[in-house]
């Protein structure tokens, strides 16, 4: 288990020596056409050091990378300011931890998106006031101006699912998220209405576990597995602490919440009835 950069430097050293072999080169020969010293590529594609998102670039032109999205997500994970909207949040880099940055930097490059909530909506389906009540919550003494800035970076988090192409996420909730009064009455009545606009998008599967499934798979705790376009050897599994967020990389890892998350979508509600379900608790049912 690494923290995110680490994760990341692996990963991305892992997809440019894919490439590099594709190309036909060998570490040698790639250092050799952009006049580098051969331990400097071994460096990056072992992930021992961190890399400058032009010296990717300049690699991707070595081996003949002409996919745009591919050459966009490997030189972002370098730390590309890319086109701007990748790094919206260093500007609350004062209130924001490293982890939490990190997170928000995957979740902007990902694909897909899959998670399990046990505790509180997604951050993404949040409302403005159920995000103010759970932030205050969660982070005890937060002074209002600090409250406000991350109340706005939740939000801001959620343009992923209106880009183009947008996020697919797919979430299971734990009936305890519906039922968790988070903020009064009022606020929970909009955000359930907010989860039933959301479940309408096309780009957005919700699914609630019942009570009445018993113990399951995801009694562990919540997790998110993001995953990104043009490889699998990017995915990562994310599991948050109070203090710290740990990041899954290995194949065995990815397969196993994986699986875990296909069966927890198995015994959850059908996408229809879980609307119906959501609907009911906002009812009173």
């Amino acid at each position: 288990m690494q923290h995110g950069p680490a994760v990341r430097r692996r990963k991305l050293g892992a997809e440019l020596r894919a490439l590099r072999a594709d190309a036909g080169l060998t570490s040698g020969e790639a250092a050799r056409r952009l006049g580098w010293h051969q331990s400097k590529v071994s460096r990056i594609e072992t992930g021992t050091s961190g890399v400058k998102p032009s010296d990717v670039a300049r690699l991707l032109d070595a081996y003949a990378v002409e996919d745009p999205d591919l050459r966009d997500l490997l030189v972002v994970l370098a730390g590309s300011e890319g086109n701007g909207r990748h790094h919206w949040w260093h500007a609350y880099r004062g209130v924001l931890p490293s982890t939490y940055r990190d997170f928000i930097s995957l979740e902007s490059q990902a694909s897909g998106m899959r998670t399990l909530e046990t505790s509180v909506v997604p951050g993404l389906l949040q409302t403005p006031e159920y995000a103010r009540a759970v932030t205050r919550a969660a982070v005890d003494g937060l002074e209002d101006d600090k409250l406000d800035a991350l109340v706005e970076v939740r939000l801001a988090r959620q343009d992923v699912l209106r880009s183009n192409p947008p996020l697919e996420l797919s979430a299971v909730l734990d009936e305890a998220v519906l039922r968790r009064e988070v903020g009064g009455p009022e606020v929970m009545a909009r955000q359930l209405e907010r989860l039933r606009e959301a479940a309408a998008l096309p780009q957005v599967r919700l699914q609630v576990l019942p009570f009445a499934a018993g113990a399951h798979i995801g009694v562990t705790g919540p997790f998110v597995i993001f995953s990104f376009p043009n490889t699998t050897d990017l995915d990562v599994v994310v599991l948050d602490h109070l203090t710290s967020s740990l990041y899954l990389e290995r194949k065995e890892d990815l397969q196993a919440y994986s699986e875990a998350f296909n069966a927890l979508q198995f015994h959850a509600l059908s996408p229809e009835d879980s609307l119906d379900y959501i609907a009911g608790i906002g009812d009173g049912a």
